[in-house]
């Protein structure tokens, strides 16, 4: 007997039918608070769209999604019923004023007064572009000209593109000798911007530069040229997994970043070199008001013998009272951990207190793996410090820290404050 395959179809058709029928539906997506931010942009990056199926998960990752962006503060959503199976999602945001200057100054080591000015917008066209530049004067003229468009050409593309022309006075140390340098650095970088997903994103691209080294003061080694002028290539990687949540102030979660770069160099001087190191960060929250914030890197370098190693002992990159500038190497370990505790939050505005350690070891140039261990590359600084956090302005984060060495040792310095915007890390 032959069979209607059409009694079998139509049903099952019909059962498809009413099973979509059934599914919640989102036929309105509303966003307010918003303000400088083009509601344009914010509908092209969410997942949660008008005429697709209400999904919780995806909702979640928008929020998430959304914090992060430095134009954001915080977002919070509802889930509003219009009919049977028809519903609105309403995201309601509180954006932050991101037109930040910079103004920093400083003293040098031989009493150079010293200002840095500066001037970002992290929130250029209102499109998540991050626009701005410097202008730094130690002595000497620095300038900078930043570029940064993660959503340039949709939501997982966009291109970062930055110009810089650096200098600074530099001490070089070979042997038990130093020599101070002027350092020049003009550098012109191109990168392509691609986020993989919620939690993985990759950056990678050329720099072109040119590195020049003129000797200044100090001793001398008939090894050492006393002046340099250098062109380089550098292919740049950067790799992230990030899966922090943002809660005003408050950070939690785990974030590794990876940054590869191989320089290709041209001279009698300088060989190829590759440098990698990877970044791993851990944030927990204490009660109510306190949060734990831990950062382990670890670094290393074709290990040249020269004193223009690329890694730097220094205040203002890891180990906070050391000093600035005091070392470098081709290989680094550095454990950064602190507390922080919300004494005052009110407002816009919320003040931290914090108790820190920062201990380090370095791979001397030329040196082998076993450097880490030993007892004169060690340095262990701890201490104490304030947070003043303005919870309205990104980034605006004033920080000072007081550390002191744990360790008695004639290569530790006592200690000293260390002042910046932005928490450390």
């Amino acid at each position: 007997m032959k069979v209607n395959k059409s009694i079998f179809i139509i049903p099952f058709l019909l059962l498809v039918s009413f099973i979509h029928a059934q599914e919640n539906q989102i036929t309105k997506v509303k966003i307010k608070g918003h303000k400088r931010l083009k509601i344009s942009y914010l509908q092209s990056v969410i997942l949660t769209q008008k005429n697709k199926p209400l999904d919780s998960l995806k909702i979640e990752e928008d929020i998430i999604f959304l914090k992060r962006l430095p134009a954001i503060s915080n977002v919070s959503y509802q889930v509003n019923k219009i009919q049977e199976n028809n519903y609105e999602v309403l995201f309601t945001i509180e954006e932050n004023f991101t037109i930040i200057p910079e103004i920093n100054l400083w003293t040098t080591t031989n009493n150079q007064f010293s200002y840095k000015l500066g001037l970002y917008d992290y929130n250029f066209l209102g499109r998540n572009i991050t626009f701005g530049g410097f202008y730094q004067n130690n002595g000497f003229d620095s300038y900078a000209i930043n570029f940064r468009a993660p959503n340039l050409f949709s939501k997982k593309w966009g291109v970062a593109i930055n110009h810089q022309d650096w200098k600074s006075e530099e001490p070089l140390y070979f042997g038990d000798k130093t020599a101070n340098y002027l350092y020049n650095n003009i550098s012109f970088e191109v990168l392509a911007l691609h986020q993989i997903n919620l939690k993985n994103s990759f950056d990678f691209g050329f720099n072109f530069f040119s590195e020049k080294y003129k000797y200044l003061s100090g001793a001398t080694d008939a090894s050492i040229p006393q002046n340099l002028d250098l062109d380089k290539i550098l292919l740049k990687l950067v790799y992230s997994y990030d899966s922090l949540n943002y809660f005003f102030q408050y950070v939690t979660g785990f974030k590794s970043v990876l940054y590869a770069q191989y320089v290709i160099t041209e001279n009698d001087f300088q060989n190829d070199f590759l440098i990698a190191w990877n970044d791993f960060f851990y944030y927990r929250r204490i009660g109510a008001k306190g949060n734990w914030a831990n950062r382990l890197r670890f670094g290393l370098s074709s290990n040249d013998k020269t004193p223009f190693a690329p890694f730097a002992l220094d205040n203002n990159i890891n180990l906070r009272g050391v000093g600035i500038l005091v070392d470098r190497g081709t290989g680094s370990i550095v454990l950064n951990t602190e507390y922080r505790h919300t004494i005052y939050d009110k407002g816009w505005l919320a003040i931290q207190t914090n108790m820190f350690t920062d201990a380090g070891s370095w791979r001397n140039p030329g040196g082998e793996l076993n450097d880490f261990f030993k007892e004169k590359n060690i340095r262990i600084y701890s201490g104490i410090g304030l947070r003043f956090i303005s919870k309205k302005i990104y980034n605006a984060t004033f920080r000072i820290d007081y550390g002191f060495s744990l360790l008695n040792s004639k290569n530790n310095s006592k200690g000293g404050l260390v002042f910046g915007i932005g928490q450390y890390f």
